[in-house]
C-alpha cells in the first residue's frame, strides 16, 4: 500500500505537536516549582522564665527525738532499815505535793521513841536533883558565911581561939566553893535535858519520815518501792514528771541548729499517729563531738497520750534564712543530674547544672548554679534543647506555685532528643520534597495520555 503525501504531513506535524507540548509541560512544571514561595523560618518558642533570686527560704525543719520529762523529782526515803508497810500510789497516776507515796512500818522506830523519851524523863529528873543540891549548897554557904561573920575582929583578942577563928572562915569559903559546884552540876543536867530532848526530837522526826511524800505535784513515772522491802538510803522508790510536763529531746543537725530559736513553733506527730503543737524552750549550748548533733527541747502541753521514751518527730516551722532560690517548676532532673535552662542576652538557652538544697513554698534552694538575677526556664524546658533561641515571658517567681518534678524528667522521656529531633526533619523535608512531585507526575501521566489519544 502506498503512503500519499498527505498522509505523511498529518503525521510528522501530529509528532511535532505531541513533542511541542511536552516540553510545555516539563517547562510549566519547573516554572511552578521556582514561582512556589519558600516556607518561612520557624518562630523563636515562647517560654516562661523566672529570674533566680536571694530572699528569705521560710521552711520546716524536721528533726527527731525521744520524750522525756521537763524535770523529774526522784523520791527516797531518807531513813534506811525499815521495811516498807504500805504503798499508796502507782505509776502513772498523778499526785499533789505533800500526798503520801508509801508508809514505812514504825514499829522499831516507836520503840527508839520511847527509849528516848525515858531518857528525857531522866534527864528532867537530875536537873531536878542538881538543882535541889545548889540550893542546899547555898542554904550551908549562908550559914558558913554568918559562922565566919561573927568572928570577925576577935582575931588576938582571946574571946576564941585562932584555930577556932580559922575553922570558921575555912568553912564558910568551902562552903561558897561547894556553891560553885553545884552550879556547874545544874549546867550540866540540864545540857544532859537538852541533848535528851534534841535527841528525842530527832527520833520523832525519824517517825514523821516513816510517811513518804511527794515533793512535788506531777504525774508518777516510776515506782520501785514494793510492800516488804527494806529501805535503803539513795535507792528513788519513786519518779515524778514534775507538773507531768513532757518534752521532746529532739536531736538537730549541727549545721541547722543555728536556724532553731526559742519559741519556734513545732507540730509534733506522737507514735500513736496524733499531733500536738509545741514551742522550743531550750538549745543546748553543746554539740555531740561524735555524731555533730545538737539538742533542742520543745515544750508540750499536758497530754495523756504522752508516754515517755516513745519516739516521735517534730516539723518546726517558721525556720528562715536567706538562699538564693528559683522555682521548683524551673529545676529538671535527668540521669545527668539536676540542671536548669537559662536564657542569655541573645535567646539562646544554655543548660547549666545545679546541686539543689532545701525546699519550701514552691521554692527551691541553689547550692550551686546561676547567679543571682538569670533568667531560668520554668516548665516549658522539657520542650526546648540548649541552643535553641526562644522568646522569654518573665513570670513574677513569687506567684509559681509549688510543682512536682516531671515524672519524665528521671527517664528522660517527654522531651525531643536530638535524634528525635534530626528523625522528624528528615521526615518532614521528604514529605515537602514528595508532595510537589506529585502534581508533576499527574501531569506527565495525564500528557501521556493525550499523546496517546491523539495517536
Amino acid at each position: 500500500m502506498t503512503v500519499g503525501p498527505n498522509w505523511k504531513r498529518a503525521a510528522l506535524l501530529g509528532a511535532f505537536m505531541l513533542a511541542a507540548a511536552g516540553l510545555a509541560a516539563c517547562g510549566g512544571g519547573e516554572g511552578d516549582a521556582q514561582a512556589r514561595p519558600a516556607p518561612a523560618a520557624e518562630a523563636p518558642r515562647a517560654v516562661r522564665v523566672a529570674r533566680v533570686e536571694t530572699r528569705p527560704l521560710e521552711g520546716g525543719l524536721s528533726v527527731s527525738g525521744v520524750l522525756v520529762a521537763r524535770e523529774e523529782a526522784a523520791v527516797a526515803t531518807e531513813i534506811a532499815g525499815y521495811r516498807i508497810a504500805r504503798v499508796l500510789a502507782d505509776e502513772g497516776q498523778y499526785v499533789q505535793q505533800g500526798q503520801t507515796l508509801a508508809v514505812l512500818d514504825p514499829t522499831l522506830i516507836n520503840a527508839d521513841v520511847s527509849t528516848q523519851q525515858a531518857q528525857v524523863t531522866r534527864a528532867r529528873a537530875s536537873v531536878a536533883q542538881a538543882e535541889a543540891a545548889l540550893q542546899q549548897s547555898q542554904v550551908q554557904a549562908a550559914q558558913a558565911a554568918g559562922e565566919a561573920a561573927r568572928v570577925a575582929g576577935l582575931d588576938g583578942q582571946g574571946v576564941l581561939s585562932q584555930e577556932a577563928i580559922d575553922a570558921r572562915r575555912s568553912a564558910a569559903a568551902s562552903a561558897r566553893a561547894a556553891v560553885g559546884s553545884a552550879r556547874a552540876a545544874v549546867s550540866a543536867a540540864r545540857a544532859d535535858a537538852a541533848a535528851a530532848r534534841a535527841q528525842l526530837s530527832q527520833i520523832q522526826t525519824r517517825r514523821s519520815r516513816t510517811s513518804i511524800a511527794a515533793p512535788v505535784a506531777g504525774r508518777i513515772l516510776e515506782r520501785t518501792a514494793r510492800p516488804g522491802d527494806i529501805a535503803g538510803v539513795g535507792a528513788p522508790l519513786f519518779r515524778i514528771a514534775r507538773g507531768g510536763l513532757v518534752e521532746l529531746d529532739a536531736e538537730v543537725p549541727e549545721a541547722q541548729l543555728a536556724r532553731v530559736r526559742p519559741g519556734d513553733v513545732a507540730q509534733v506527730s506522737l507514735p500513736g499517729g496524733g499531733t500536738v503543737t509545741g514551742n522550743v524552750r531550750y538549745i543546748d549550748p553543746t554539740i555531740d563531738p561524735q555524731t555533730r548533733l545538737g539538742r533542742a527541747r520543745i515544750a508540750l502541753p499536758p497530754r495523756e497520750d504522752l508516754r515517755l521514751g516513745g519516739f516521735a518527730t517534730a516539723a518546726l516551722s517558721g525556720v528562715g534564712r536567706p538562699a538564693r532560690v528559683v522555682p521548683e517548676a524551673a529545676v529538671r532532673f535527668t540521669a545527668e543530674g539536676a540542671a536548669v535552662y537559662t536564657v542569655a542576652a541573645d535567646r539562646r538557652v544554655r543548660r547549666i547544672p545545679v546541686r539543689t538544697g532545701e525546699r519550701a513554698g514552691g521554692m527551691v534552694e541553689l547550692l550551686d548554679g546561676p547567679a543571682e538575677g538569670v533568667l531560668v526556664i520554668l516548665g516549658g524546658s522539657a520542650f526546648v534543647l540548649e541552643g535553641d533561641q526562644v522568646r522569654p515571658q518573665l513570670v513574677a517567681a513569687a506567684a509559681q506555685p509549688p510543682a512536682a518534678a516531671p515524672t519524665t524528667a528521671a527517664t528522660g522521656q517527654g522531651r525531643p532528643t536530638q535524634q528525635q529531633r534530626g528523625t522528624t526533619a528528615a521526615q518532614a523535608s521528604r514529605a515537602e520534597t514528595r508532595s510537589p512531585t506529585r502534581p508533576d507526575s499527574q501531569t506527565g501521566t495525564a500528557a501521556a495520555t493525550s499523546a496517546g489519544a491523539a495517536r
